[in-house]
């Protein structure tokens, strides 16, 4: 059995805005997050993560912000072609564990719908995808409000 594991991380700003997109789900927010996507931290940290399982580069590469066709996109396409790459390379998802990393919004009251959305994209059960939240106790950019930051691992498994 040939086991993987891949870790991804990063980061966006707060810009202007009503709302911020987590782990797919729209958040009211008096601020938005700025990128060249929909700058959903969480689904580009766990794309990545597979990509990083899959020794497949990162989303970047596959994405490139420089192409004016991924401007605004919805990140659940970058979700999905980690999915698809999975599937091709022989592995499975195993699980995802995803944390993110800020002061605000509060993450706890959305985590179950970012859970079942994650899952419903990588065709996986709830209770194999983590969504959890913690603060960085008022330190550095997302400490002082001026951001959100994300971590999160993926375990691929291939028979």
């Amino acid at each position: 059995m040939d086991i993987r594991l891949g870790n991804g991380f990063d980061v966006h700003a707060f810009g202007a805005g009503d709302h911020v997109i987590l782990c797919g789900v729209k958040i009211p927010h008096d601020h938005g997050l700025v990128g060249h996507s929909d700058a959903d931290v969480g689904l580009h940290t766990v794309t990545d993560a597979i990509y990083g399982a899959l020794a497949q580069g990162d989303i970047g590469q596959h994405f490139p912000p420089s192409d004016p066709q991924w401007k605004g996109m919805s990140s659940d396409v970058f979700l999905r072609h980690a999915v698809e790459l999975t599937a091709e390379m022989g592995f499975s998802i195993s699980n995802v564990d995803c944390t993110l990393i800020c002061e605000f919004p509060k993450i706890g009251p959305h985590s179950d719908a970012m859970r079942a959305g994650m899952a419903a994209i990588m065709g996986l059960d709830v209770a194999r995808v983590s969504v959890k939240a913690t603060t960085s106790e008022k330190l550095g950019f997302t400490g002082r409000g001026e951001g959100i930051a994300c971590i999160a691992t993926a375990a691929l498994v291939k028979p």
